[in-house]
């Protein structure tokens, strides 16, 4: 029988948006990322509109209960790890969307899916950049909650820059409504951009405006394979210093491997490093930048270049960047990170990531966003070792350091969650740690929301 407590939430809301079963509350308790120490929560709420979200953290308010927001649990830094006796709240059944041609804007729920809402858009002629990776299975919700990028982000920006308002839940219950369809407007503190990236830490987003684009030109799309990391690297530096690509992006030889092992697509294998990048100019400038980037891969001793225009050809190429992580993630456990450094760093961060892996006895595959510097080292170990899974931990932190020592951050675009929180303050410093407890505490005064991520 569910507690007291939580059967008059249930009575506050519509009928099975409280969930107790025990199988069913399980399947709610990590996020991809798989913290170990995940909590087992009271109950599973999953709202279909604003109002069940008010309803639902007036009551967690009133009797002290901790909410975890969740998308569609693709998250890869455990920010929405359930905790102990508290409530998961999924947004996975608010799945509306308004798509308006005339102002290019989309008003959507947060359960739909990044695929879905670009599908949508689309059939209005319109277009919604971001792109995580996992585009087909993360919700809008959760790529507004960190932040995400994605792959083409280095030309097109990142989730926020195409969040022109939201709606949002705080932690006693009151909604409220920022920003707008309206490309301009200036009034008061950016407070749509603080909700975005806080990670269910400041309230509960339940409603968001997004902008949109026409659609994307097609793109040429240009592969290239190296005999050296760096040289890779140094190759991405000549193209970003000129043009900026629609796309860069960088695999190393454990990635092209174990792509190829699933795959078949015939990657060559004894390439240390590849770049997978395409130009979508309109008119003749996408043939010439990747004219350009193709001598610029050449330049820096790229032992094979590949050029083309087909869609299917290029799209291929990208499916096979896309699918690195499970990939890499059938060979063992992973800890995946997310540091980004400055693009001059990059060499220097990727070879420092290789001396680590050997000299911790690992595993690191690295793939990258290449052109805007934000890379996604991979730790392979095996779970069921404690030595090699301390060392994994060990290599984790060594990484994160290594990226702040070159001038980076310790997440690009996953967020901070659990598994990187000790390590933000002495990234942000004393100071700027501070602010975001004072604003934290300002908007969530009990703690009650995601306690324990970030903050």
């Amino acid at each position: 029988m569910p507690a007291p407590e939580i059967a008059s939430l249930a009575a506050e809301l519509p009928g099975g948006a409280v969930v107790t079963d025990p199988d069913i509350v399980a399947a709610y308790r990590q996020d991809r990322a798989a913290d170990p120490d995940a909590g087992t929560p009271l109950a599973v709420v999953r709202p279909t509109c604003t109002e069940d979200v008010q309803a639902t953290l007036r009551w967690a308010t009133r009797h002290r209960i901790a909410v975890v927001p969740r998308g569609m649990g693709t998250g890869l830094s455990g920010g929405a790890t359930a905790v102990d006796g508290g409530i998961v709240l999924s947004t996975e059944k608010m799945r509306g969307i308004t798509v308006d041609p005339v102002t290019r804007t989309a008003v959507a729920q947060p359960g739909l899916l990044n695929s879905e809402v670009k599908n949508a858009v689309a059939a209005h002629g319109l277009w919604y950049p971001p792109d995580p990776s996992s585009f087909e299975i993360c919700s809008i919700g959760g790529n507004i909650a960190t932040n995400a990028g994605g792959l083409c982000c280095v030309k097109y920006g990142v989730t926020t820059d195409y969040v022109l308002g939201l709606q949002v839940v705080l932690a006693d219950g009151t909604a409220v409504r920022l920003g707008g369809p309206r490309l301009k407007d200036v009034a008061g503190l950016s407070l749509t951009k603080l909700f975005v990236g806080s990670e269910g830490a400041l309230g509960v987003i339940t409603e968001v405006t997004l902008r949109l684009l026409p659609p994307q030109p097609r793109a040429c799309t240009v592969v290239a394979t190296f005999g050296s990391v760096r040289a890779a690297c140094e190759a991405v530096s000549t193209v970003t210093a000129r043009i900026r690509p629609a796309m860069l992006e960088f695999m190393d030889a454990v990635a092209i491997n174990a792509v190829e092992d699933k795959l078949k697509m015939g990657l060559d294998r004894t390439a240390v490093a590849m770049l997978v990048a395409t130009s979508d100019e309109r008119g003749a400038a996408g043939t010439e930048d990747a004219e350009f980037m193709a001598a610029a891969f050449t330049e820096h001793g790229a032992r094979e270049v590949f050029s083309t225009s087909d869609p299917e050809e290029g799209a291929a190429f990208v499916a096979a960047r896309r699918f690195a992580i499970p990939a890499v993630e059938a060979k063992g456990s992973l800890l995946l990170e997310d540091v980004g450094v400055p693009l001059a760093a990059l060499a220097d961060l990727v070879a420092g990531i290789e001396a680590l892996a050997a000299e911790r006895d690992l595993m690191i595959s690295v793939i990258a966003h290449a052109g805007d510097g934000n890379t996604h080292p991979l730790i392979v170990y095996d779970a069921d070792d404690p030595e090699m899974t301390r060392r994994a931990a060990q290599a984790f932190g060594d990484i994160m350091d290594m990226a702040v020592e070159l001038g980076g951050t310790i997440t690009g675009e996953h967020g901070v969650g659990r598994l990187k929180k000790p390590w933000l303050a002495g990234y942000l410093g004393p100071e700027a740690m501070e602010l975001n407890r004072r604003i934290k505490q300002a908007l969530d005064p009990d703690g009650i929301l995601n306690p324990g991520a970030i903050i």
